[in-house]
């Protein structure tokens, strides 16, 4: 196979594996359907109360079904927003179930102009619904739950300046006699909340009882535009979850109907992640759960953690705490908060090579304090890292240069007779010992490092809104005056100039001619970040190769035959 052949079929493969992504993401979406009788079924044998009211029956660990009463329902008619302000989250916590039902990104905007509004990732908007609610079931017929009403003394809450933390304390009682203070506590520059319930049992009866944990969201709306050439669209989207035992794993809204998650004694964390941003309940380590997903209302997907069985005397006290962490994919900031929380930076079958590469372009931009000069020296630093491998696919393609005028004399002798012509060809080759595969291997090691680097540049969210120089103030949209699509079309045509075509037909080379007007096209509307990798991985290459070339022009060149 010669370079060029190779060089094409690569072309096309990525060509192809974007378009049918692209129907993936529009066309396959998954629809808003009715539960089957079994899964209503399931769902109605829940022991959490869903976000309709309704309250089933629970079997506590002895067996003995309890009917819970629907006291949280009711009180719930009552709820007010109170909300919290830190200098990195701004949230709104209903008070029925003290639930938290908004949050606002302070440091991330929705758009790259300063006076756009924060992102929310949390919102109770119909379309864009997304809530965390955590609560208790078991053995009494009134325990707190995400329905429940909750009392707190003030409206707002903000985190001083100068204070390192905030603490907002929320309190239910019940008439038989259990109370419980659910705190939550937000440090100065963290995502991840503190959770921490303290029952207090002034009753004569023991109780006993689970804590749930759950996320709730619907399937986010389209993206404006075609998906082609925005990456969010290549993105996961759905629950995610994490256990030592089970490692790390994600479920579509797709496929939560068909394959729902039932994972019995798991420790570690859910979440439901999106691009750049996600949710997770994140239980104490040692506690060992249950993490299940299910479909409420027909079109809201949940996510769940069910703790172990915790056992509260009569007259005693317990307390019980969770994280919630509600924020961005930090690489660097994200395995400090819980074992395996940085694989929701979700780089597929990639993980293995773009997670120390997503560290490295970090180290980067600490060095230069730019994230479009650091995307440059790290592709300079992998170009340096892989130069043995791209001189020998270089010193190939010098020498399949250096015979081409006496390939194309072969074709022109034996014309429409291909058998012969190729025999005649691959004798040449033999002579001359030059390999046609030299130049493959070479390519097809380095075609996994650098789909990991793109990965890493989609999923990066310190990417997102970075400017670089001059006319480009946002790595992540297209650049507006089209000078990197435009460099790179040339570049890409340059290389094709030097790279040798033997054996050829007249419809392979005016395909060859055409590529690069094509990606230089497709690349106007691709992120400026993404544009700026290619270009100046191409440029790297073309100033290599040009360099081989010249070198070996002498050595490469046969006596003629």
């Amino acid at each position: 196979m010669n370079q060029a052949r190779t060089f094409l079929l690569i072309a096309w493969m990525l060509v192809g594996y974007l378009v049918w992504d692209t129907w993936q993401q529009d066309y396959h979406r998954p629809q808003a359907t009715s539960p089957t009788p079994s899964a209503a079924a399931d769902q109605q044998a829940s022991v959490v109360p869903n976000a309709s009211g309704d309250l089933p029956e629970f079997k506590p660990a002895s067996g003995q079904a309890v009917e819970p009463t629907v006291e949280a329902a009711a009180a719930s008619d009552h709820s007010r927003r109170v909300r919290i302000h830190t200098d990195v989250l701004e949230l709104e916590v209903d008070t029925r179930g003290a639930s938290i039902v908004t949050a606002d990104l302070l440091a991330y905007r929705q758009q790259a102009t300063g006076d756009a509004p924060p992102v929310r990732l949390l919102d109770t908007a119909a379309n864009r619904y997304f809530i965390a609610q955590t609560g208790y079931v078991g053995s009494r017929p009134e325990l707190p739950n995400h329905l429940s009403n909750f009392q707190v003394d003030a409206d707002s809450f903000s985190l001083a300046e100068g204070q390192d933390s905030l603490e907002v304390p929320f309190s239910w009682e019940g008439a038989n006699g259990l109370r419980l203070v659910r705190t939550l506590r937000l440090t100065r520059g963290s995502y991840a909340i503190e959770v921490q319930d303290r029952f207090e049992n002034s009753s004569a009866e023991p109780a006993s009882f689970q804590a749930y944990r759950q996320l709730l969201r619907v399937q986010p709306p389209a993206l404006p535009g075609s998906s082609f050439t925005n990456p969010a669209a290549y993105s996961f989207v759905g629950a995610a979850w994490y256990s030592p035992q089970g490692k790390f794993d994600k479920l579509k809204f797709a496929d939560f109907q068909d394959e729902p998650l039932d994972l019995k004694n798991a420790q570690g964390w859910v979440a439901m992640l999106e691009h750049y941003f996600f949710a997770a309940w994140i239980p104490q380590a040692e506690e060992i759960h249950e993490f299940s997903t299910g479909i409420e209302s027909s079109d809201r997907y949940r996510v769940r953690a069910l703790g172990p069985v915790l056992e509260l005397s009569a007259g005693g006290n317990l307390q019980n705490s969770a994280r919630l962490y509600i924020g961005p994919k930090l690489q660097d900031q994200l395995e400090g908060i819980a074992p395996g929380l940085k694989l929701t930076l979700d780089y597929g079958i990639f993980t293995i090579l773009a997670q120390p590469m997503a560290w490295l372009l970090g180290i980067l931009h600490d060095l230069t304090g730019n994230w479009g000069w650091a995307i440059v020296l790290l592709v300079v630093l992998l170009k340096a890292a892989l130069f043995k491998l791209s001189e020998a696919q270089y010193k190939s393609f010098a020498k399949m240069r250096a015979v081409q005028p006496r390939i194309e004399a072969l074709k022109e002798r034996y014309g429409e007779d291909r058998q012969k012509f190729q025999t005649a060809m691959m004798e040449l080759y033999k002579k001359e010992k030059i390999n046609p595969m030299g130049g493959c291997l070479p390519i097809l090691i380095q075609i996994p490092i650098f789909i990991s680097l793109y990965w890493v540049l989609i999923e990066a969210v310190e990417l997102r809104h970075a400017p670089w120089i001059l006319w480009i103030q946002n790595l992540t949209a297209p650049d507006p005056y089209f000078v990197l699509p435009i460099l790179n079309l040339l570049t890409m045509w340059a290389t094709q100039k030097l790279s040798p075509t033997p054996g050829m037909d007249p419809v392979q080379k005016r395909i060859m001619q055409i590529m690069p007007i094509a990606f230089g096209v497709m690349f106007a509307f691709f992120p400026a970040g993404l544009v700026l990798y290619w270009t100046t991985n191409g440029a790297l290459g073309l100033l290599q190769q040009w360099v081989i070339t010249r070198r070996h022009a002498a050595t490469a060149t046969p006596a003629k035959s």
